[in-house]
């Protein structure tokens, strides 16, 4: 049995759990641990390529198979679903993906289903071109259908951009350290490493390289020279603007990237990573031991942070809330199956409750920071009009945010196929 055959039937066991509600952040280390390194790039290639993919890949299949398949072969309707998206987007020979695809049947225990995953992949490579235009617009953008709708509602002008972003493989962007080089200084090292680089137009401490490496390759990566960071999420410690003097709190830091270029910018300033997880915080602390920053953490739930002791105000807080994550789905394409229509809502209550609880930790004259990776209106604008509404001597501020489309309270940047993820930012002053 051949590798690829076996890596493509992993996939289709990672795709299928997600199916079944799992979550891929979870799953996927496992797997990758579980397989040889060399055949890691197609396992991701797959699942990712075919999550993004996942609603007009179900569209064609609703019109290819008759009568659905059992819940217990969700690992064939995966793999089948895999084969479609090798056919039609990926770079593999179309002999190969289908002969591979048919083999995984075998790596799967399911001989059976040899004959069917042959015959509706031929059957697609026939009918390709109209089973395709009988889509429907949500499904020929690989989009749910509600996702779609909401799309259209907030954003009319840009639903194109949007569907294409969240079928894009994102860039991989770093972030450098200015405490220990230069970003001209660090492209140098790039270009001496024979890693093919360019400075990134809206983020001034951002690279971002041609093709995705190993982080190990970096040149003194060990060393702190620089992050792997998003352009559009290192907007933020730009916008806030840290002085020296300032204590800053990072209520919902994990995994610590903007805590650390907030102490990045501002060396002598006081920054707390506060984070619910004990084991994302972690993370954080990994990151500045890396990155040579003198950075405190803690464990606390944000929803409930005022009830720290009432001396401890700060000049700013960083509210990087947990949302639907609309603005990133690139990057966790199971959203498009696991999200659901009422999750924004969900989310707006929580976020709500985080901006209450950290208001009385404000000093008077201190700025809060809020920022989503959503695109959704009821995160964003919807939160920062109740703020406005139930804060005490509560306003909203300019923020500089570069390529940002300026909102009723805020400032959307919208994700880019070849550029960042789509973030909302807002600036808030107690009065």
């Amino acid at each position: 049995m051949s590798a690829a055959n076996q890596t493509r039937a992993r996939a289709a066991q990672v795709v299928s759990a997600v199916t079944a509600g799992q979550s891929l952040t979870k799953i996927m280390p496992e797997h990758l641990e579980s397989i040889d390194p060399k055949n890691a790039p197609l396992l991701k290639s797959l699942v990712y390529g075919s999550l993004r993919e996942w609603p007009r890949l179900m569209g064609i299949l609703g019109q290819l198979l008759k009568t659905p398949l059992k819940d217990k072969d969700a690992d064939i309707m995966s793999l089948i679903a895999m084969g479609v998206h090798q056919l039609s987007s990926m770079r593999i020979p179309d002999h190969a993906a289908l002969s591979e695809t048919v083999s995984a049947t075998r790596a799967l225990g399911k001989p059976w289903a040899k004959g069917l995953v042959n015959g509706v992949l031929r059957n697609y490579q026939r009918r390709a071109a109209m089973l395709e235009s009988t889509l429907s617009p949500a499904e020929s953008m690989a989009l749910p259908e509600w996702l779609y709708e909401r799309f259209c509602l907030d954003w009319p002008d840009h639903v194109d951009q949007l569907a294409a972003a969240a079928r894009s493989h994102p860039p991989m962007t770093l972030r450098v350290n200015q405490t220990q080089t230069t970003r001209e200084a660090y492209l140098d090292e790039l270009a001496a490493s024979q890693i093919a680089a360019s400075p990134c137009e809206a983020a001034p401490d951002g690279i971002m390289l041609k093709a995705p490496v190993d982080v190990l390759s970096l040149p003194h990566f060990a060393d702190g020279f620089c992050s792997v960071q998003d352009e559009t999420a290192q907007l933020a410690g730009r916008a806030i603007n840290p002085g020296f003097n300032d204590r800053i709190l990072d209520a919902c830091a994990a995994p610590g990237g903007k805590a650390c270029h907030l102490k990045e910018l501002a060396p002598e300033a006081f920054v707390l990573a506060a984070d619910i997880s004990e084991e994302r915080l972690q993370r954080v602390k990994e990151n500045c031991s890396r990155l040579k920053l003198d950075l405190l953490t803690t464990r606390l739930d944000a929803t409930k942070i005022h009830e720290a002791p009432a001396e401890d105000q700060y000049d700013i807080i960083l509210a990087d809330v947990p949302c639907s994550a609309t603005g990133v789905i690139r990057r966790n394409p199971d959203i498009k199956l696991l999200r659901r229509p009422g999750d924004a809502l969900k989310f707006r209550w929580q976020q709500q409750t985080i901006l209450k609880s950290l208001w009385p930790l404000l000093r008077p004259g201190g700025r809060l920071f809020y920022v989503t990776c959503s695109v959704l209106k009821e995160e964003n604008d919807d939160v920062i009009a109740y703020g406005l509404e139930h804060l005490h001597n509560c306003k909203t501020i300019t923020l500089d945010i570069p390529g940002a489309v300026e909102t009723t309270h805020g400032y959307q940047v919208l994700p880019k196929a070849q550029g960042g993820d789509g973030l909302f930012f807002a600036g808030l002053a107690a009065c």
